[in-house]
């Protein structure tokens, strides 16, 4: 149902009084002012709560938007702070409707949305009557590590004039894969990331 005018709440108001003299219809009388007062008020209310449905969700939230951003803790650690309302409303809807997971295919399609195409590896402790023969001599320091595995990526190496005191000499890996990797994997992993064949 849309929005009701100041008129149609009127005409309402003015349908459920009881017929008489009491209660003109005439739109100059005292009672018609008062009923024309009140549908005015009412057709305000209307559009409030009209209003507050779109304020419901990020998508189309123009006033609540600020408590939505507050409420999903926007911009994260992992967030760049976004320069428009559309953009905004993008990100807070984006994060409201994460499901999360803890599977690869979870964080595989995660890296996707991200623009990386990565593939992952569980390290597993050999065990014998278990693992096979040939199979990889990791102990039980690696049960919960695990890698994603990405295209090479750049490299940023100190630069006298370019560097400040304080910054690494060489540095490496894409923040905006691992930032958010290391936000969502399961408290209890190590995640590591290797870039290149």
């Amino acid at each position: 149902m849309g929005r009701l005018t100041a008129d149609q709440y009127r005409n309402q108001l003015t349908a459920l009084a009881p017929p008489g003299q009491a209660l003109p219809d005439q739109s100059d009388s005292n009672w018609q002012q008062l009923l024309q007062a009140l549908a005015e008020e009412y057709a305000r209310l209307d559009g409030r709560f009209h209003d507050l449905v779109k304020e419901g969700s990020p998508e189309s939230t123009n006033e609540l938007l600020a408590e939505w951003e507050r409420l999903l803790d926007l911009p994260g650690p992992c967030d760049t702070l976004p320069e428009t309302i559309q953009e905004r409303r993008l990100a807070a809807h984006g994060k409201l409707i994460r499901v999360g997971g803890a599977s690869p295919a979870y964080f595989i399609e995660l890296a996707e949305s991200l623009g990386y195409e990565v593939t992952i590896t569980e390290y597993r402790p050999f065990r014998a009557g278990f693992s096979a023969a040939g199979g990889s001599l990791t102990n039980e320091e690696w049960l919960h590590h695990w890698m994603i595995n990405a295209a090479e990526t750049a490299v940023v190496e100190f630069s006298a004039g370019q560097s400040a005191a304080g910054e690494p000499v060489r540095s490496w890996g894409e923040d905006q894969l691992e930032c958010p990797v290391e936000q969502l994997k399961p408290a209890h992993t190590v995640v590591n990331f290797s870039y290149g064949e």
